[in-house]
C-alpha cells in the first residue's frame, strides 16, 4: 500500500501547513458502509482514502444495501455513495421523508438496472430485445431447475428488484432464481460463453461487464411513476410492477444530516465527488477482472486519476 502511505504522509504535511483548515473536522471516524457489489466497495475505499488524505479517520462497515438508509438517517453510518434509482430509490425516499439524511448530490453517471442478455443469446431468440419475444422463447432458457419454464437469474434477494412480481404481472413463462452474489452473475455469463448458451440475467450499468460481454437490456413496458404502487399504471390494470426499471436512472450520494457540522471539510468534498460511468466501470474491473483487493484497487485508481479527485479536496 505504498500509495496509501503517500496519501497519509501528504495529509500530515497538509495538516502542518494548514492547521486551521484540518482542525475543523472531528477526529471521530467517518463510517462508510460497504455492500455486495464491486464498484460500491471500491468506490467506498476510494472516497475513504481521499478523506484520510485530508487528515480524517475512516472506518468501513458491511451493511445491508436497503437498510443502510435507515442507518444513515440515524447517524450509525455517515454516508452512502451509490444510491441507485432503480434498486434503492424507494428506500432512499422513505428515509428522506423521516428526516435525518439528505441528498448530497448526483454522480455524473446514468444508470440502468434490468434483465439483460449477452449478444449471442439473440441467435436463439431473434426477436430480442422485446420482452414479448423473450417470453415466446422461454423454452430456450429452461433448465432442470425450472422445468418447462425459462430461467431468469436475478441479483441477490436483498437488492429487492421485484422480478417475481413482474413475471406474474406480465404473465411470463419464467421462473426467477436469485444469485447469491454479483460474482455469481458473472460466473453464469462466463460459463454460458463457452458454448454460447442463451442466458438472461440481472445486470446494470455502469459495470465492467458491458466491456467484457457485449449485450442488451430486455425492453419491457416503459417505466412510469406509480408502476410499483398503482395497478392502473402500466399495461396490466390489476397488477403493479408491470413495467421495466427506469432506463436513465440517477446515481446519488446520501449523507447524514450531522456530517456537514461534524466533518465540514469531508462533507464539502463529498458534495464535489462525482464519478462517471467509465470511472465506475473501471473500479469494478480492478476487482472483478484484475482480481485486486478493494483497498489496493482504490489506491491504484487514485494514483492513476489524481487530476480527477484532487480538485475535489481543494
Amino acid at each position: 500500500m505504498k500509495y496509501r502511505q503517500y496519501l497519509l504522509a501528504s495529509a500530515a504535511a497538509m495538516t502542518m501547513a494548514a492547521p486551521m483548515a484540518m482542525a475543523e473536522d472531528s477526529s471521530d471516524p467517518i463510517i462508510i458502509p460497504v455492500h455486495n457489489w464491486s464498484s460500491q466497495i471500491v468506490m467506498s475505499h476510494v472516497v475513504g482514502q481521499i478523506f484520510e488524505s485530508m487528515g480524517n479517520n475512516v472506518e468501513y462497515v458491511s451493511t445491508d444495501s436497503q437498510a443502510v438508509y435507515e442507518s444513515v438517517r440515524l447517524g450509525d453510518v455517515t454516508l452512502e455513495l451509490e444510491v441507485w434509482e432503480g434498486a434503492f430509490g424507494k428506500s432512499f425516499k422513505e428515509a428522506l421523508a423521516k428526516g435525518g439524511l439528505h441528498d448530497a448530490g448526483d454522480h455524473n453517471a446514468v444508470t440502468r438496472e434490468d434483465w439483460w442478455y449477452p449478444a449471442w443469446t439473440k441467435e436463439a431468440c431473434p426477436g430480442l430485445p422485446s420482452w414479448e419475444a423473450l417470453n415466446d422463447c422461454a423454452a430456450a432458457f429452461a433448465t432442470p431447475e425450472t422445468g418447462d419454464k425459462g430461467r431468469f437469474l436475478g441479483g441477490p434477494v436483498d437488492w429487492l428488484k421485484h422480478d417475481a412480481e413482474r413475471v406474474e404481472a406480465l404473465d411470463m413463462n419464467f421462473t426467477v432464481v436469485n444469485a447469491g452474489s454479483a460474482s455469481a452473475l458473472w460466473a453464469e455469463v462466463a460459463a454460458a460463453e463457452k458454448t454460447k448458451k442463451p442466458v438472461v440475467i440481472f445486470n446494470w450499468t455502469p459495470n465492467f461487464a458491458e466491456a467484457v460481454w457485449p449485450g442488451e437490456f430486455v425492453e419491457f413496458p416503459a417505466w412510469e411513476d406509480g408502476c410499483d404502487k398503482d395497478p392502473s399504471v402500466g399495461p396490466n390494470p390489476d397488477a403493479t410492477y408491470d413495467c421495466g426499471n427506469p432506463a436513465n436512472g440517477y446515481l446519488k450520494k446520501a449523507a447524514w444530516d450531522g456530517m456537514k457540522d461534524k466533518w465540514p471539510a469531508a462533507y464539502e468534498t463529498l458534495t464535489e465527488i462525482s464519478f462517471t460511468n467509465p470511472q465506475i466501470a473501471e473500479m469494478a474491473k480492478l476487482v472483478d477482472i484484475d482480481e485486486m483487493e478493494p483497498e489496493d484497487a482504490a489506491a491504484e485508481w487514485l494514483e492513476a486519476n489524481e487530476d480527477v479527485w484532487k480538485p475535489w479536496t481543494e
